[in-house]
């Protein structure tokens, strides 16, 4: 599914569940109402009911059905029966079958039928018609997978996700745009992938927890708005701004297909995710903490051992058309990776590498006009078969550290880009600054890998030639280079025009 379609589904499961305690006064009537104002995000069709009651201070809604049909994706979810009673103080209360069916169909293949479970749940609204609190507890809290279809065939097995100890808070306020702000938490998340393939009766089982899962959004969507026309939500001021996170997480898993085989297991500590995007910009950052994994394959004789200390990715960009220079970034980090030794004596079985932790970390940022709106589709299309989609104004290296065998190289730099000024490289914008490289232990690792039979003597003869034209020695197998270009448009090595 596309991310708008992630959204789509994000929205729905939100305006299930809910937030927070304040002081005021609703009504059961207040509540509802604003129930069915959430549920117009899908469209005049998207909501019907099979009846409703009100009197002595209670509204009772049977057979609620959620729709939506973008023409591509179909999907469409019933609740039996809600209540919202009045509780005397001002407060409401909301209880609902504690099964709610759901059907998703994708028009290129797919059929998902899933149900949503839950136990022990508890809902109690407050504050005000424009302004409602609610706040949530369940016992478990559940996303069953009843059946799979794909191209016909039926995929067997069972497939779940089980929130325990859910709590936290939901809060809309009604204004310009309908403000939506949760807060949940659950003390641990259970996850079971059991599934069979009919056509190759391969297997597949993930079976792991979470630990201390916390999820937080910040939502605004415009009053009038429809997932029938996401372009034109997010024109009107849909933005979503949401962050998880879990303290730790452990995982088996045992694949079975043919000779696609493998079983092993998955653990970290803590893991942040954080998403935003609006009309804009999106920016999405992850990062992972003490990453150990240990798999078995039948080409192996010994278990394969991974371990690292962060696994992370960033990304910022813009999405829409800008007159002036919006920023962009992008980062990598992959710190202390390290292997089990049985992988090393596979090509280095006299142990002549170091065999210290690598690391790859790296990190872009910069400024660029867009010439398109890539949520438009038609002007994504455009994008697409456009020679330039746009104009790189700046680009920074923030941060260069590769660790690897022994050897070190970092780096930093910036550079500002004239967008009207030609350059020695056609079609390419004059660049002024410069960028500072730093390499230890270089040449050693040459030696080794000619020692090694790994690296032909030849190229090593014309590597050690470019470090020693480009770099400069400035301690023991410690090269240094500034590469600058200056306002003229020269290009300068450590001081010495080389253009």
């Amino acid at each position: 599914m596309t991310y708008l379609n992630a959204l789509k589904a994000s929205v729905c499961a939100v305006a299930l569940v809910s937030a927070n305690t304040a002081f005021a006064d609703v009504t059961a009537e207040d509540v509802w109402n604003d129930w069915k104002d959430q549920f117009e995000i899908y469209g005049e069709d998207g909501i019907s009911i099979g009846s409703k009651s009100a009197g002595d201070g209670k509204v009772v809604v049977t057979d609620l059905t959620m729709m939506f049909d973008d023409g591509t994706t179909k999907s469409e979810g019933t609740i039996a029966s809600i209540k919202f009673e009045e509780n005397g103080d001002g407060t409401v209360s909301v209880t609902m079958t504690e099964t709610l069916p759901i059907m998703v169909e994708d028009r290129s293949g797919g059929n998902v039928t899933m149900t949503f479970e839950h136990s022990g749940l508890e809902i109690l609204v407050s504050g005000d018609p424009d302004a409602m609190d609610y706040a949530i507890n369940a016992d478990r809290y559940a996303i069953v997978i009843d059946e799979i279809i794909q191209d016909g065939e039926v995929v067997q097995g069972d497939i779940r996700f089980v929130m325990n100890g859910l709590s936290g808070s939901y809060s809309t306020t009604m204004g310009e745009m309908r403000d939506i702000t949760s807060d949940l938490a659950a003390t641990s998340v259970d996850v079971l992938v059991d599934v069979t393939d009919r056509s190759t009766d391969g297997t597949i089982l993930i079976s792991g927890k979470l630990d201390a899962l916390a999820f937080t959004a910040n939502m605004s969507l415009p009053v009038d708005g429809s997932f029938e026309d996401p372009n034109d939500l997010f024109v009107n001021g849909f933005a979503l701004d949401g962050a998880y996170s879990y303290d730790n997480a452990n995982f088996l898993f045992d694949v079975n297909d043919g000779p696609d085989t493998a079983n092993g297991t998955v653990s970290t500590s803590s893991s942040d995710i954080a998403v935003a995007i609006n009309a804009d910009k999106m920016s999405y950052n992850v990062a992972t903490n003490d990453i150990a994994a240990q798999m078995t394959v039948p080409d192996m004789p010994f278990p394969v051992n991974v371990n690292m200390a962060n696994y992370g990715v960033g990304i910022e960009m813009p999405l829409g058309q800008t007159e002036e220079p919006a920023p962009f970034g992008m980062s990598f980090d992959l710190v202390d990776l390290s292997i089990n030794d049985e992988i090393w004596m596979l090509f280095d079985p006299m142990g002549q590498l170091p065999r210290d932790p690598a690391t790859i970390s790296m990190a872009l940022s910069g400024t660029a006009k867009l010439f398109f709106d890539i949520l438009d589709p038609e002007q994504a299309e455009a994008m697409e078969n456009s020679d330039q989609p746009g104009e790189l104004y700046s680009l920074d290296l923030d941060r260069l550290k590769l660790v690897i065998a022994g050897a070190m190289l970092t780096g930093d730099g910036s550079f500002n880009l004239d967008n009207d000024s030609p350059f020695v490289v056609p079609d390419m914008p004059r660049p002024e600054g410069q960028v500072t490289l730093n390499l230890k232990g270089g040449n050693k690792l040459i030696d080794t890998l000619v020692n090694m039979g790994l690296l032909p003597e030849d190229q090593a003869m014309g590597a050690r030639m470019m470090m020693g034209m480009f770099a400069r020695n400035v301690g023991d197998d410690e090269l240094t280079s500034t590469l600058e270009v200056n306002s003229e448009g020269h290009i300068l090595a450590n001081g010495q025009r080389i253009q």
